[in-house]
This record gives C-alpha cells, sequence and structure tokens, in this order.
C-alpha cells in the first residue's frame, strides 16, 4: 500500500494504492536540499549576476525604470524578488522613477487584493503598479517583425524605460520549453495580436514546441528576439519545489541567467515515462489550478506516459471556472474534436484566434485518451468541455476503471507541471 499525496487549491488530496500503482513520477526536485533559505538565495543570486553588473550599476543614470513582474497566476514569490529589486535600484539612483508593470498576457488583470497577497501592502499602497492590457491599443508600441513573421507590439511603459529588467521563476513549460526569463516580454507585456502570432497552430504543432526543449523550438525563438528588441537588460529568477519554496535563484543578463536556471531545472525534473492504463495527475495546486484553461499544462505530463485509449486523471480544483470564453467556445459549441483540430491546423500563422493554442493542446491530448476532470466544476460544464466530470480521486478511479478494466495499472504525476516526462 502507498499513500499518495496531490496538490488540490491551496488543500492537498489523499489516496491510498494497492498493486494498481505501478509508478509515482517524481522529479527529483522535491528531495532536492537548497544551499539557503529562499530570500538569501535571491541575494546571493543578486550579488553575484550572470554575465552582468549589478542592478545597482545598471541603474545608475536611469530614470525611467520598469520592472515586469508575474500576475495572479504564477506562484512566484513576488514578496521575496520585488523589496531586494527596487532597493538596489534606488541604491544605484535614488530619484528613479519606477513603476512595477503585471505582465498579465492575454489573462485577466490582476485585482488589488490579489496584488496585495503578491506583494505586500507596503508595496501596493507606495510603488507604481500598472496591469498590463494586451488589448489597450494605447499602450502598446509596434518594436519590429518576430521570427514567426507576427507583429511585435508591447507595452508602451516596457519600451520607453531607460532600463526594463523583471522577475519571474523557471519551471517546465508545456510548448516554450521553460517559463521564465524571456517570457516577461512575450507574452507577458505583449498585445494580443503579437500573442496569437507566437502561439500558432504550426507551432505549437511542432515536435519541438514541448516541455523543456529550447534549442530549434519556434515559440521560443519568437520570445527570444522580442526580449533582446525590447532591451530587456536584467532578471531575477527563482526555481520553486512542490511547496512552492525557493530552491534556487538565478540574476544577470536574461538569456545567460535564464540558460543557468534551465540547466539546474532540466538535471532535477526529469523522470522516465511508465505506460499506463491510468494516469493521475495535477497542476500543482494553487495558483496554477485557478481554472481548466491553465489545467491543461498539467494534462500533458500524463500524455507522455499513458497508453492510447487510457484515461487520464487531472485533479484541478478550478475556482475561477473555465478560464476564457473563446476557450469554452471552442471545445462547447462543436461535437466532433477532429473537425476542431482540422480547422486550426488549416489556419495561418497570422489567422490565430485567442485561446487557440490551449484548445489545440486539449484536444491533442482528448484524441489519445480520456479526460476525467476531477474540481469544483459543475458536471454539466465539465461534460461540454469533453471531459467526464468527477468530485474525489476514488470517484475518478471508479470511472476509469469502467473505461479500461478493473486491472488497469495506475501511475500517479503529484505534479504534472513541474515534471517532464521522457520516453
Amino acid at each position: 500500500m502507498k499513500t499518495v499525496i496531490f496538490p488540490y487549491g491551496k488543500e492537498k488530496l489523499s489516496y491510498t494504492f494497492g498493486d494498481e500503482l505501478c509508478a509515482v513520477l517524481e522529479p527529483s526536485i522535491n528531495s532536492y536540499i537548497p544551499e539557503a533559505e529562499g530570500a538569501e538565495l535571491v541575494r546571493r543570486a543578486m550579488e553575484c549576476p550572470t554575465d552582468s553588473p549589478k542592478l545597482s550599476e545598471l541603474a545608475k543614470g536611469k530614470e525611467k525604470i520598469v520592472i515586469i513582474a508575474s500576475d495572479h497566476t504564477r506562484p512566484v514569490p513576488s514578496k521575496l524578488i520585488i523589496p531586494p529589486m527596487l532597493a538596489e535600484i534606488r541604491e544605484g539612483n535614488p530619484r528613479a522613477d519606477i513603476t512595477i508593470l503585471i505582465a498579465t498576457g492575454c489573462h485577466r488583470g490582476t485585482t488589488v487584493d490579489e496584488l496585495v497577497a503578491k506583494f505586500g501592502e507596503e508595496i501596493v499602497k507606495n510603488e507604481k503598479i500598472y496591469i498590463h492590457d494586451c488589448d489597450e491599443r494605447d499602450m502598446l508600441v509596434n518594436i519590429g517583425t518576430l521570427p514567426s513573421g507576427g507583429e511585435c507590439e508591447i507595452n508602451r511603459l516596457a519600451y520607453e524605460a531607460d532600463l526594463l529588467v523583471s522577475e519571474g521563476f523557471i519551471e517546465p513549460h508545456f510548448f516554450a520549453g521553460f517559463s521564465g526569463g524571456r517570457k516577461s516580454v512575450l507574452p507577458g507585456v505583449a498585445g494580443r495580436k503579437t500573442v496569437l502570432a507566437n502561439h500558432c497552430s504550426e507551432f505549437i504543432d511542432h515536435p519541438r514546441a514541448r516541455t523543456g526543449i529550447l534549442e530549434g523550438n519556434p515559440i521560443h525563438a519568437d520570445m527570444l528576439w522580442a526580449a533582446k528588441k525590447a532591451k530587456l537588460a536584467y532578471i531575477v529568477n527563482v526555481v520553486l519545489d512542490a511547496e512552492k519554496k525557493v530552491i534556487y535563484a538565478v540574476s544577470g543578463e536574461p538569456e545567460a541567467a535564464h540558460k543557468q536556471g534551465t540547466d539546474f531545472l532540466f538535471s532535477l525534473c526529469g523522470a522516465e515515462a511508465v505506460e499506463s492504463d491510468i494516469v493521475i495527475t495535477t497542476n500543482g495546486g494553487y495558483p496554477l489550478d485557478q481554472n481548466m484553461y491553465q489545467a491543461v499544462k498539467g494534462m500533458t505530463a500524463a500524455e507522455a506516459t499513458v497508453r492510447r485509449g487510457g484515461v487520464i486523471i487531472m485533479l484541478a480544483e478550478s475556482g475561477d471556472g473555465i478560464g476564457g470564453d473563446h476557450f469554452y467556445h471552442q471545445l462547447a459549441d462543436e461535437s466532433d474534436i477532429s473537425k476542431t483540430m482540422h480547422e486550426f491546423l488549416s489556419r495561418g500563422r497570422d489567422e490565430t484566434v485567442p485561446d487557440q493554442w490551449q484548445t489545440q493542446i486539449l484536444l491533442r491530448i482528448l484524441s489519445h485518451a480520456s479526460v476525467i476532470y476531477v474540481s469544483e466544476m459543475p458536471d454539466d460544464v465539465v461534460k461540454e468541455m469533453h471531459m467526464i466530470p468527477a468530485h474525489s480521486i476514488g470517484e475518478a478511479i471508479g470511472i476509469a476503471e469502467s473505461i479500461v478494466g478493473d486491472d488497469a495499472k495506475i501511475a500517479a504525476i503529484p505534479d504534472g507541471v513541474s515534471v517532464m516526462v521522457t520516453k
């Protein structure tokens, strides 16, 4: 017998398995012992930046300084990162005009309560904070043409900054290879049309647009180009464990520091696939499992190890619901998923529609396996999204066994966004 703990919203779900459990796919990152506490790791990284002067040196003579910060959908420990960034900037230029620009990408705007939870009351009260809106045309400026051919529009505050820096965290990403680094600019503070061009069906379908792959990944190439063109000069990025605690930190020149972080992460996050009839996975709990849209990420880890015709059980609280009207209608309005996939793949790079990429990946998963969705969402809504609703692990396993047989072998992936499953 083995009990496995799965993050679910802000809580944990547990289930005790018998001989049916054939594998628990976890990265070794969860047993990694960091050299120091999170705040100290950030301090050390900022003290010795990679291929860059210290932030205080970069800030000298710079008046308009913008710090791009992640939004409410990312578990970035901004309370540990932003204060030392502000302190170093003001050490270099006490009179600097600093704006914290929230990188929402195409997400909804971050609320005041979410800002307070992220930064603390003091920063929200005393610092200039601007929430990026990808559709706010007056705040977007065209900085050139992406390698993909799309127009690259970014937030004017970022473009007009004398010094542009960012915070963030690095984790495996299901089509960009890894999060962090260059993603602060694209999609973080980019216009909608730019995100759509980068997330086109051709690129999403590319065999290199997968978890843990940067070289030859066309989506990453666009993002890196945008960051360089925007003159992103310096980053502070962290790596988190399953408890969302900082275990590693990097700072410095964006591409070099990001590579340092991804190399560290890659060494700890690999797990070999074990073909299974049923795979249970999560999106790492709150805040990444706030909606169904984000939960597609965790499903891709299960996709890599479940047999064709098997069942994926996705545990995602989804307190915010589906996460996008476009995502909802692309799935709910057409019963034939192969028809929708064909329609997406026939579109050119400049014909991408909002949320198409997420729907495309979910359609790919659904074409490979059935998905049982354990959440707080209404059953009828889950069914409309071509998935099977359930409200507990036990209930979901019972449904899964009715599909693949009660002698099914089960694999568990406690955190589907922190592991890179390789075959």
